[in-house]
């Protein structure tokens, strides 16, 4: 299983800070299509995917207890 961390109104989008599911072997864009779709948190373009805290790029592939972050753009001054 794989551990997904939400964040800001993703967060408050599902009511809960992480969700678990089963992602490994599948690439980040294969995942971000599934939570797009089975998920209420609907249109992910522009959210930042971290495995392991490093920002990756949607052809990275999940393995087995990789660690997701979900980070949508932030702003402030």
């Amino acid at each position: 299983m794989n551990k997904i961390m939400l964040f800001a109104q993703l967060k408050e989008e599902v009511g809960k800070g992480v969700i678990e599911i089963e992602a490994s072997g599948k690439t980040v864009g294969e995942l971000r299509k599934f939570l797009e779709k089975e998920t209420p948190l609907g249109n992910l373009d522009g959210i930042m995917i971290a495995v392991n805290e490093e920002f990756v790029k949607d052809d990275w592939i999940i393995e087995e207890k990789d660690d997701i972050a979900l980070i949508p753009p932030v702003s402030g001054g």
